[in-house]
């Protein structure tokens, strides 16, 4: 669904340039349910923007069900943008129009691109488990109830990729809880490949596999162990559910969790001692000076 190579994002100001994405690699598979996280000013949001037709890239590849979106014009973007890609944030007021319906709300996309199914906004509400809620203004719901309302309206004309910046940011726990099954339930019913970018690592625990961005660049993933019908048969599991790689690009870069370096005492060092042994690479602190 999903092919970025090499993908580069600058932004440019009178006498300034900075670096959103420095040379990304990400492949997302048709159908998969997956989580972008980092910190702020990682550069997460910004490859979101990009994957949905709000940003250009800068330069390298991007690909989007097989369309290249370097080659998109204005118009190839507003169709794209209508009719291939669903969006949810975080802020509510981006998703709704407070005066309409939850009803209301979900069928204006439908109608605005000439077609009459009125019907397929309340099957979407019924899919989202709002249908009770069908004829309330959104100040009569809860914030999770109208993040509810907007993912029906991002699926409103059958969108083949949807994405989802921050999506449970502004909800209590319980209510994100409920929202991400909701995405996992929606991608295996109807398929559709669903990608979050949030900050939250606990969001490993409700999809297939977590990229994490930092400077930049996808510096980690993790996949998931078991399948969800293993998962569920065996109730709870001690062991983590996901095992965690390293990316490493075709340069033969690799970044090391800080985490890791702090542990070697590597802080405030750039130098590192690399020994194979064993059919292992192992990463040493340097040699002391005089050190043989």
């Amino acid at each position: 669904m999903i092919h970025c190579e090499g993908l580069v994002k600058i932004y440019k100001t009178a006498d300034l340039e900075v670096f959103a994405l420095q040379g990304l690699d990400l492949h997302i598979e048709d159908g998969e349910l997956m989580a972008i996280i980092g910190n702020s000013g990682s550069g997460k949001s910004t490859l979101l923007n990009m994957l949905g037709g709000l940003d250009r890239p800068t330069a390298g590849k991007l690909l989007v069900d097989g369309k290249d979106m370097l080659k998109f014009t204005e118009r190839d973007l507003v169709r794209y943008k209508r009719k291939s890609v669903g969006f949810v944030w975080q802020n509510n007021a981006r998703n709704l129009i407070p005066y309409l319906t939850a009803l209301e709300n979900v069928e204006l996309p439908i109608l605005l691109t000439g077609s009459r199914k009125r019907w397929r906004a309340k099957e979407l509400l019924d899919a989202v488990g709002l249908s009770h809620r069908a004829n309330n203004k959104l100040y009569e719901l809860s914030g999770g109830e109208q993040q509810r309302v907007a993912i029906a309206i991002a699926l409103a004309n059958h969108p083949k990729l949807l994405l989802a910046d921050e999506p449970t940011g502004s909800v209590d726990s319980k209510m994100s809880n409920q929202i991400l099954d909701l995405f996992r339930e929606l991608n295996r019913s109807i398929g559709i490949t669903i990608v979050i970018v949030t900050h939250d690592p606990e969001l490993a625990k409700k999809v297939d596999r977590v990229a994490a961005i930092r400077d930049g660049k996808i510096s980690s993933e993790m996949l998931r162990r078991t399948s969800y019908a293993e998962e569920l048969a065996a109730l709870e599991q001690e062991e983590e559910s996901h095992v965690e790689y390293a990316i490493l690009d075709k340069a033969g870069r690799l970044q090391v969790p800080a985490g890791y370096l702090d542990s070697l005492g590597l802080k405030n060092s750039n130098k590192v001692r690399l020994e194979l042994a064993e059919g292992k690479i192992m990463i040493l602190p340097p040699e002391e000076e005089g050190e043989s």
